[in-house]
């Protein structure tokens, strides 16, 4: 094998491409703008409802996007982080602008679910849902708006296992919720991740992790707490889904977390994990059967979406040419 085709090779298995779904106002698109944070394609992060810091979230560039705070067409965001070069795929989670959304995930290797930890499952990602399973794509969830009142843990869980039809692996878990929040525990390493704002989360913030038996915890958090969570891991240790790359993989089973997009918290978390979970690009089904990324010697390729003259300031046409 020559020498460019490793090196394409090589490429290929650093590229990570996903869909980020869910209902409209589940924070979504602002789980978008801090992973562009995380990864040094931005400095400063902004909001979707940017009224604190005049500033709109980069994926949301139409003028109607900006005066509604709402996504209506697909973006497709670029970054680098910790060696991979990873796509995003914002899509639009209003159910008037669907089918956007239908033939961008046809271009994902696997989604996140986004989900307002106060409201469950909502109706637009029961659809959105069904479109990942019909790909069988890995499914990720990142429960959002913990800093917010929400639901029970377990309520929580149950709801995306009995709405979707999809077993769960929590990979942390919840302190509180609210101002009550305090943090995430990391039943891997046994730690737990502090929670602390960071300026509507617009900027980078350090991360405090102590061990669950070490006294200084006693700090942060109540001794109420702290026995409610070695309560409620226990009960999930013995009842919930053990963690299957497998079945995680063939979209079986869906990893949870747990924090707040618009203060950061636990979005780098959640990052390291996925990264680490997730595969390079997936083969492709054709009239030709499968073409596969890693096997193919001829430059194959899908191109789910084009647009153009959407920007007046940007020189956004798109010349159509192939080379052999």
């Amino acid at each position: 094998m020559s020498q460019i085709a490793e090196e394409i090779k090589k490429q290929i298995k650093k590229r990570r491409t996903f869909a980020i779904i869910s209902h409209p106002d589940a924070g979504k698109t602002t789980l978008t703008e801090k992973f562009l944070l995380y990864g040094g394609a931005i400095n400063l992060a902004g909001s979707v409802k940017g009224k604190a810091t005049a500033r709109h979230a980069v994926s949301d560039w139409m003028e109607i996007e900006k005066e509604r705070g709402i996504s209506v067409t697909s973006s497709v965001l670029q970054f680098g982080y910790d060696g991979y070069c990873i796509n995003i795929l914002d899509t639009p989670g209003h159910q008037d602008f669907s089918e956007d959304t239908y033939r961008t995930l046809m271009a994902a290797d696997s989604a996140v679910m986004v989900i307002d930890a106060s409201k469950g499952v909502e109706a637009q990602t029961r659809k959105l849902f069904k479109v990942c399973t019909m790909r069988h794509i890995p499914i990720f969830t990142f429960i959002n708006k913990m800093d917010r009142e929400a639901m029970d843990t377990f309520e929580l869980l149950d709801d995306i296992e009995n709405e979707l039809g999809i077993a769960t692996c929590p990979v942390n878990w919840p302190i509180g919720s609210g101002k009550e929040f305090k943090g995430v525990y990391d039943r891997n390493t046994k730690k737990v991740e502090l929670f602390s704002d960071t300026q509507k989360g617009t900027t980078q913030g350090e991360v405090r992790k102590i061990d669950i038996d070490a006294s200084a915890l006693n700090e942060w958090v109540t001794d109420a707490q702290l026995a409610q969570l070695r309560e409620e891991i226990e009960l999930q240790d013995g009842a919930g889904a053990e963690f299957d790359q497998e079945l995680v993989s063939q979209g079986k089973l869906s990893p949870v977390f747990f924090g707040s997009a618009l203060t950061n918290f636990g979005v780098e978390t959640f990052l390291r994990h996925f990264l680490s979970m997730t595969t390079s690009p997936l083969k492709r089904t054709s009239d030709q059967g499968f073409i596969d990324p890693m096997e193919e010697e001829d430059f194959s390729a899908f191109v789910f979406k084009i647009q153009a003259n959407m920007n007046k300031a940007h020189r956004d046409r798109l010349p159509i040419g192939c080379t052999p």
